[in-house]
């Protein structure tokens, strides 16, 4: 799989989440300096309800900004066999016969792709899973938890 295009594809979901909520904080933020939001007793907080949405969308909006500069400079290594997983790898786990694919990102963890017929989840160095890969190799174990608290091992298959 061609990481560039995997980076593309994180690049154009968060700018268009970007974008989202851009537009959210713009619409929060008129409604909290509408005529309409003003206070008519001292107990009406509609308008600084408004204003506390309209910063906490703006707040986010700064985030997802800052991870686009962050991928839009992300190295993109190629790993060789013997490689240590690190940032901006592609890594393939395998359990009882199914595979699951992940890619080490500085930001944007949780995000859910489909390159290529494969389902890739983005990880964050700060998450258990990605945590528990940087420094590992093909071969090595990884733990992840299961529904009902169940711990399963999964076998690194491929790094790239």
């Amino acid at each position: 799989m061609n990481k560039s295009t995997l980076r593309e594809a994180i690049l154009a979901q968060l700018r268009a989440e970007l974008a989202l909520q851009v537009g959210a904080a713009q619409s929060a933020r008129d409604e909290a300096i509408s005529e309409e939001s003003r206070a008519a007793s001292k107990y009406d907080t509609h308008g600084q309800e408004a204003a506390y949405l309209a910063e906490g969308q703006a707040k986010l909006a700064a985030e997802i900004d800052v991870g686009l500069a962050l991928y839009a400079a992300l190295p993109l290594p190629e790993f060789g066999p013997d490689a240590v997983i690190a940032l901006g790898a592609l890594v393939e786990l395998s359990a009882r016969g199914r595979s699951a694919w992940y890619f080490l990102g500085p930001r944007a963890g949780g995000l859910e792709l489909r390159i290529d017929d494969r389902e890739i989840l983005v990880l964050t160095p700060q998450s258990p899973l990605g945590r528990q890969l940087l420094g590992k190799r093909v071969g090595d174990l990884v733990q992840m938890a299961g529904r009902g608290g169940a711990v399963t091992a999964q076998k690194i298959v491929s790094v790239s």
